[in-house]
């Protein structure tokens, strides 16, 4: 392949990650369709498929910008001074306001179903395991003698409890969490490790 053709096909793909990220900023993943992406980014609807091999491929690219997002938000969360119970608190509630600021965005990390490759999907692991790392850390220096495992369980239990009431908290008509109880449910629950 020439490097004039890697160029064209390098600005198509990003071409379609634009297109395929604002239509999920403004209806979610579900309303993203291949036609659509086609006519934004000027190519045939045959053309998407050259560059990905399918759709979720392609919402994995769109993913990875929030991924991107979510990491600053959670970074910028930290002061540094905060004790680790404060900074999961901190990071919790960075969360949540991701969660109701981008709530298109953020839905869309958990509508998309990876594909069966791993060679496809590992990568995208790795930045979701990058998330986890805030919290892991948080956890270590809360509970010293803990080992990996332990610690790696309870990260992923305590992001799963957090996320579960901001789910439930941001999805109103089934649980019927007022929006300013979120914050306190979540407090309420880090105050408890």
């Amino acid at each position: 392949m020439s490097e004039k053709t890697k160029a064209r096909r390098a600005a198509l793909g990003q071409a379609l990650v634009d297109a395929a990220e604002r239509g999920v900023v403004a209806g979610g993943l579900a309303s993203v369709k291949a036609r659509d992406l086609a006519a934004e980014a000027g190519c045939s609807l045959g053309a998407i498929y050259n560059v990905y091999p399918d759709l979720p491929t392609l919402f994995m690219e769109v993913n990875a910008r929030t991924f991107a997002e979510l990491d600053a938000a959670l970074s910028a969360s930290q002061d540094g001074q905060a004790t680790p119970r404060e900074a999961l608190v901190a990071m919790a509630l960075a969360y949540l306001d991701y969660a109701e600021a981008h709530t298109n965005r953020w839905r869309a990390l958990f509508d998309l179903e990876l594909p069966d490759d791993p060679a496809l999907s590992d990568w995208y692991l790795t930045r979701l395991r990058g998330l986890f790392s805030h919290i892991g850390r948080a956890l270590a220096q809360l509970w010293p003698d803990r080992d990996r495992a332990e610690i790696e369980m309870m990260t992923r239990t305590l992001f799963s409890s957090v996320h579960g009431i901001v789910l439930l908290g941001l999805e109103r008509r089934f649980s019927n969490i007022p929006p300013e109880e979120v914050g306190r449910m979540i407090r309420g629950l880090l105050a408890e490790i």
